[in-house]
């Protein structure tokens, strides 16, 4: 018996799957984020050890038959982890990983290149990740990889639910100061953190998980037709399609029918987001066939680490 470990440590959760030689999944498992920019590189490998564990206990394999002794039954691990694509995270992280996780190969990636294996397997096109963070990747006909955004807060991430969260709460204390339009935001927000006005958010010193986390609110706004978060939403699908339309160009394809696939909470959340974000999109390249991500992004990791431990050498 062969195992096959894939990893996605996004920027909300970690999740993993095992499976068999024959790509049958033998356990899924999720714990807490793994991003090292998030809660420090410590407290990442101690989640990927936890989603390693989990997956032999839910599996129903003692963790001596997959041992250092015993290299050849876990024959790859892929995990792709947000920010590992920064030198100074991926080669300690990697070097831990060869150390703790026994297997014969090992592979550390990004979030993005897990998520482009799950939308487009090894064939050309784009995914566009709208989710805690934002960014988009591409691979082309010659394999190349090209990425745009995902440079994390506060100065990038733009269309992602950080952003979106950061900006209304912008735009309530602005209508609080008279300085822009009246909202539904400010009120909304208040009930969601249990404020007494909105001006009380300043010293709440929140996460940046928890910024996010007020996206929906913005989304509800906009659904029950206020037109700040409205605005608000149809900048957020500017900013993702900009993403997807910087590879384009870079990759020649502005003419071409290539796939451009969405995914994350901002897309799945929002059909207004959606609707502007296919709009912007043809305008940019009229052929581009948008659609969502039909397989979770820790499927491209499992793909991943299949291919790999397929190799020879």
């Amino acid at each position: 018996m062969a195992y096959f470990l894939g990893i996605d440590g996004g920027g909300t959760r970690t999740t993993a799957w095992l499976a068999d030689a024959d790509g049958n999944v033998l356990a899924r498992t999720e714990s807490a984020t793994s991003n090292p920019f998030k809660v420090g590189l410590a407290a990442a490998q101690h989640e990927i050890l936890k989603a390693f564990h989990n997956c032999l206990r839910d599996a129903g394999i003692r963790p001596a038959v997959v041992s250092k002794s015993r290299p050849r039954m876990l024959r790859a691990v892929c995990a792709g982890i947000s920010g590992s694509g920064r030198p100074e995270v991926h080669r300690p992280l990697l070097a831990w990983m060869r150390q703790h996780i026994p297997a014969r190969r090992h592979l550390l990636t990004t979030d993005a290149a897990i998520a482009l294996a799950a939308a487009v397997r090894d064939k050309p096109g784009i995914v566009v990740n709208g989710g805690t963070g934002s960014f988009a990747y591409a691979r082309d006909d010659q394999g190349r990889l090209f990425r745009a955004g995902g440079w994390g807060v506060p100065f990038d991430d733009r269309g992602s639910g950080y952003d979106l969260g950061r900006k209304a709460v912008a735009v309530a204390l602005e209508a609080y100061d008279g300085r822009g339009p009246q909202t539904q935001l400010g009120e909304r927000i208040c009930r969601h953190l249990k404020l007494g006005n909105v001006t009380e958010i300043v010293s709440r010193q929140l996460a940046s998980q928890e910024v996010a986390a007020l996206f929906p609110l913005v989304s509800e706004a906009a659904r029950d037709g206020d037109r700040v978060a409205r605005r608000l939403c149809d900048e957020a699908a500017l900013d993702l399609a900009d993403l997807a339309a910087a590879l384009l160009k870079r990759a020649g394809w502005m003419r071409r029918a290539i796939a451009v696939v969405i995914t994350g909470g901002v897309f799945q959340s929002s059909e207004l987001i959606r609707r502007g974000f296919a709009r912007y999109m043809r305008r940019a390249a009229p052929r581009v066939r948008v659609r969502f991500l039909e397989r979770p992004p820790v499927e491209g990791a499992l793909w991943l680490s299949r291919n790999l431990g397929r190799r020879k050498s």
